[in-house]
């Protein structure tokens, strides 16, 4: 979008971006469940769903890695930087191209605007990230998940991404300036406006928010259907449903005509096994079976 001008749209850089998660998706999907983001990795420890230990080594692969994808950008496109710059690599300005690596602020944007910014975009992604692969809810289809957090990545950016370039993700932002710190653009990348930590605190605060929001006001309520042991007597089938953590109880005999009980025969239920059912002669009519 920055250097081919005509050749390069808005949408094209979020179709570019939505579409790059996915494939990234694909292809660290089974290895680390894909933490392509900080953010998202420190908010998934922070809330118990990974553990801690974890946390350097995938920052430590995504800082990496974001950091080569910077330098590869860099060799590809070096011959058209330098035409469109005219051989000076700067940060701000009509022909600025530093905001191909990182994102900047625009001069309609506070310093403190942006964070709200990066922070409520941030949340949102991991909201719906949790939405998307909560079993218990409504999650995407088996083998789209990919596919729906792309297009998760694209909607975010299509509606939101304009004020502050929707960094969203620590990973992404900080490995690319230091590059260009290195490359020729100078201390100008951390020092204007003094903008640079912002994309890096502001998302790992929203991504943290936005998981508990969705934990406390959507998976909480999410109804949650208790097991069901079946209980053979017979020619009936009983089904004795049992919570995940359900107390022994018993199947009491009680003589109809007498009201009094008899714990002739009783059920064992102790989670996740089979109950245990203890044999009994057959019964009359006059015999009923109460279950507590």
């Amino acid at each position: 979008m920055v250097l081919g001008e005509k050749l390069g749209s808005y949408l094209g850089v979020n179709l570019g971006f939505g579409f790059g998660v996915t494939m990234g998706v694909h292809v660290a999907g089974k290895v680390s469940g894909a933490h392509m983001n900080a953010a998202v990795t420190f908010a998934s420890c922070a809330l118990g769903r990974m553990a801690w230990k974890k946390f350097p080594v995938y920052v430590l692969g995504q800082f990496i890695g974001s950091f080569l994808a910077a330098a590869t950008i860099y060799c590809l496109f070096y011959s058209a930087i330098i035409d469109y710059s005219g051989g000076h690599l700067t940060v701000t300005g009509p022909i600025a191209t530093a905001n191909i690596f990182a994102t900047y602020l625009p001069d309609y944007m506070t310093l403190w605007g942006g964070f709200l910014d990066e922070v409520v975009v941030t949340g949102m992604l991991q909201l719906c990230l949790f939405a998307i692969t909560d079993n218990g809810n409504n999650p995407a289809l088996q083998g789209t998940e990919a596919l729906v957090i792309g297009i998760l990545i694209v909607v975010i950016g299509i509606s939101l991404g304009m004020n502050s370039g929707y960094a969203i993700n620590p990973s992404r932002d900080l490995p690319p300036r230091f590059f260009t710190f290195l490359a020729g653009w100078g201390t100008q990348v951390f020092r204007a406006r003094n903008w640079w930590w912002v994309p890096l605190v502001a998302p790992i605060l929203g991504a943290y928010l936005g998981g508990i929001i969705y934990l406390v006001l959507i998976g909480c309520n999410v109804p949650r259907e208790p097991q069901i042991l079946e209980n053979h007597m017979g020619s009936e089938d009983h089904r004795i449903p049992v919570l995940p953590k359900a107390v022994p109880r018993q199947t009491e005999i009680a003589s109809h005509n007498s009201g009094s009980v008899s714990p002739l025969t009783s059920v064992s239920v102790s989670p996740p096994n089979r109950p245990s059912v203890r044999s009994i002669p057959p019964l009359s009519d006059s015999i009923r079976i109460q279950q507590f």
